[in-house]
């Protein structure tokens, strides 16, 4: 038997099989598109590797051996499922697939994207599992490039080598505040008196925001600096507090604790929101069929669609 699979070349392998199945060299060189020649060579390298003849010269063509007989038929069903897991078209079937898919968002992202994308993907693929791995901004190429995660989505500019992104929206910053704080806030003139709640979160680019309000020489109006925007709401519903949030968080935030939102009344930052992902993942069916569901959700982002 072989005693060194590893140093066999499994293209000798077609030509045991076609052999088998033709029972002649030449008729098997022709299936293969090899010479009778070339054919040849294969079978003497075969019987040199498996020390066997594997086929003999009989009536009606050549005859396996005890051992060809053996060993064909399982090499004929791998080269089959091999060949079916390399030409076979990429798919992805959303009600059968129980994939686990692996975002990376940071705080505010899981409190603004997550429910979203939850209540979608698993509403057409109820047997995948969602994890937001959170990975940090200076990290997030890494995991990428390591299938740490499959997207991720929020402020980024990713110039990294094989690092595929796109723009799902803009997005400005508004002031929330309770309804009961004083109406001169809302004007340049009685901004600079506000009391102002930002948040400092790692891991994301939203610290532009307060290096904002330092140029515009309001930087000593900030009295809380929050480490997630999470507490920001609680913070301002007493009526002494402004927070500057992202508007989509505005909106949520308004909703929920019937609170005040507004525009800030001063220039600040307009960022971009994308989502980024690996291009060794730019052909796969089930990640292709991730990210048409994200820009599908927030391609429009909230400014968007309060202009329209």
């Amino acid at each position: 038997m072989l005693m060194h699979f590893h140093r066999l070349d499994l293209n000798l392998l077609r030509v045991l099989v076609a052999i088998d199945s033709h029972r002649s060299v030449t008729e098997a060189g022709r299936r293969l598109a090899l010479s009778q020649p070339a054919t040849s060579n294969a079978l003497a390298r075969l019987r040199e590797a498996f020390a066997d003849p594997l086929f003999v010269r009989a009536p009606g063509g050549l005859m396996p051996t005890a051992l060809a007989e053996r060993m064909v038929p399982a090499v004929a069903r791998h080269l089959e499922a091999l060949e079916a897991a390399l030409t076979e078209p990429d798919a992805f079937d959303p009600l059968r697939s129980t994939v686990d898919w692996r975002l990376s968002l940071s705080d505010l992202g899981e409190m603004v994207f997550l429910p979203v994308i939850a209540e979608a993907v698993l509403r057409e693929a109820p047997r995948t599992r969602l994890t937001n791995a959170a990975v940090p901004v200076e990290r997030v190429a890494e995991a990428l490039a390591h299938r740490e995660i499959d997207l991720a989505v929020g402020i980024m500019d990713p110039k990294q080598r094989g690092i595929r992104s796109t723009l799902l929206f803009r997005e400005r910053y508004m002031a929330l505040s309770s309804r009961k704080c004083p109406l001169a806030w809302r004007e340049r003139a009685g901004f600079v008196d506000a009391p102002l709640v930002v948040a400092a979160p790692i891991a994301t680019y939203h610290q532009g925001i307060a290096e904002s309000l330092e140029r515009h020489k309001l930087g000593h109006r900030i009295v809380v600096r929050a480490r997630h925007y999470a507490s920001m709401p609680d913070l301002v519903a007493g009526g002494q507090l402004v927070a500057i949030v992202p508007e989509m968080f505005a909106r949520m935030a308004s909703e929920r604790l019937r609170l005040a939102m507004w525009p800030v009344p001063l220039p600040t930052p307009v960022y971009e929101v994308g989502m980024a992902w690996h291009m060794a993942t730019d052909g796969d069916a089930a990640q292709i069929w991730l990210r048409e569901r994200v820009q599908r959700l927030f391609r429009r982002g909230s400014t968007a669609r309060a202009a329209a």
